[in-house]
């Protein structure tokens, strides 16, 4: 049997329904006030993540936070909190739940080349993630390093660019040391923005800035980060209709000096040592 053509041209965006455990919280906002719903996942399943084209308008008008409520992620974060957790090994579960989130968050986004292959038995149908599309991948430095480490073993095409941004311990504003952020991205790529703590929201405030200025929708860009808490999520809430943020999980509240309780402590100095 002759084999048939590698790969066609054919090029879909692949949307496949939800699995069972993906828990999908959604923000509402009532007199500036931060609220959590986390509902039946087989409604919330088929309301959200299978909608009609009629239901699309609202999605898109909609921020969306995603706590997948997985073991490894839970025993992951668990690792993280414990003060008592070494550098060394603090990195690498910094690094472990930044793959199981952005297996997560890629799950119904990636764009698929379809067709067909010659097996060593016979002729298979096939779907590849299309590498003339890479995912753009933005690790705002230092600890998002650490969250992004594994984004090439679990995304077959990336590209990485770097952003630095400190955040002032006495005014909480943040200020940009590194932009290595291409002056345009090209239509319809697709932006993981990795942060792991989402505290008082202005330094991934300022990164989605920065990265919309260059050409990218909202419903482009997925933000991964490891504990999150209403401050922040309810900046981006307000400031960008259609986001997706995915979590390893959400704490209630900050310390007056912006740090998230009860958080995991400073993600940078602890994954480096410094």
């Amino acid at each position: 049997m002759m084999a048939s053509s590698p790969i066609s041209s054919t090029h879909h965006h692949h949307q496949p329904p939800a699995p069972p455990f993906l828990h999908i919280l959604s923000l509402s906002l009532h007199n500036n006030k931060f609220s959590c719903f986390n509902k039946p996942h087989k409604q919330r399943t088929s309301i959200i993540l299978q909608a009609t084209a009629e239901k699309k308008s609202v999605l898109d008008n909609r921020m969306l936070v995603f706590v997948p409520p997985h073991p490894l992620i839970k025993h992951w974060v668990s690792v993280l909190r414990n003060e008592q957790t070494p550098c060394p090994i603090f990195k690498s579960a910094m690094a472990e739940l930044g793959r199981l989130l952005m297996y997560e968050a890629s799950r119904d986004w990636l764009p698929i080349v379809s067709g067909e292959i010659q097996s060593p038995l016979g002729v298979a149908s096939v779907e590849f993630i299309d590498p003339r599309e890479p995912v753009a991948v933005v690790p705002i430095l230092r600890a998002g390093l650490a969250l992004a480490e594994h984004a090439s073993s679990i995304l077959p095409a990336t590209n990485t660019y770097h952003l630095g941004v400190s955040r002032d311990e006495e005014t909480l504003q943040p200020t940009v040391y590194l932009n290595k952020l291409p002056e345009k991205f090209s239509e319809g790529t697709r932006v993981f923005v990795v942060d792991p703590m989402l505290a008082t929201g202005g330094t991934i405030v300022t990164a989605i800035d920065m990265i919309k200025e260059r050409g990218v929708d909202n419903q482009n860009i997925k933000v991964v980060s490891a504990v999150a808490c209403p401050p922040a999520l309810s900046k981006l809430s307000e400031k960008y209709p259609g986001l997706h943020v995915y979590a390893g999980i959400i704490d209630p509240t900050l310390t007056d000096k912006g740090m998230i309780i009860p958080g995991l402590g400073d993600a940078g100095d602890r994954s480096y040592g410094t």
